[in-house]
């Protein structure tokens, strides 16, 4: 029986629930950078416990971009893919996840350039660093897949 109103066929952009991966992952950055930024701007150091390299990532000049730590940039990205990927897998709206594949880009290839700076050039390598460089990269990865399941979907 007809009641007048449109009847919504099951959208074929909607994310399916693993899609809800990508906002957690990015929740994730969030806080790393978050832990990051506020340890450098309170004066101390990141605490690795019983791995070295923290501290001497973040004594090198690289640690700051004119002054800002260069984990605030991070919190930005992490910020801004965070609210994109939830409205994306909210409202399956596609031009959200592809804001934040094309961020996750540029943040693909400023994370692959930082972990160069840690391993050629200051020659320690942070854990904190690696691991929010890992939540960007599984970000990525994930908005690639998602991407191209959203491209085959009619």
């Amino acid at each position: 029986m007809a009641t007048g109103r449109p009847t919504l066929a099951p959208t074929s952009t909607r994310p399916r629930l693993a899609a809800w991966s990508l906002p957690a992952i990015a929740a994730i950055g969030l806080g790393i950078s978050a832990y990051l930024t506020i340890t450098k701007l309170a004066g101390g150091s990141p605490v690795c416990g019983p791995l070295q390299g923290c501290e001497t990532v973040d004594a090198s000049p690289y640690s700051t971009i004119a002054g800002i730590p260069t984990a605030a940039f991070g919190l930005v990205y992490s910020g801004f893919v965070l609210v994109a990927t939830a409205w994306w897998a909210r409202r399956g709206d596609r031009r959200f996840l592809l804001g934040a594949y094309l961020v996750g880009l540029v943040g693909v290839l400023l994370e692959a350039y930082l972990v160069y700076l840690q391993l050629a050039v200051i020659h320690a390598v942070c854990i904190w660093c690696a691991s929010y460089g890992l939540t960007v990269l599984a970000g990525f990865l994930i908005a690639v897949v998602e991407l191209r399941r959203a491209g085959r979907r009619p």
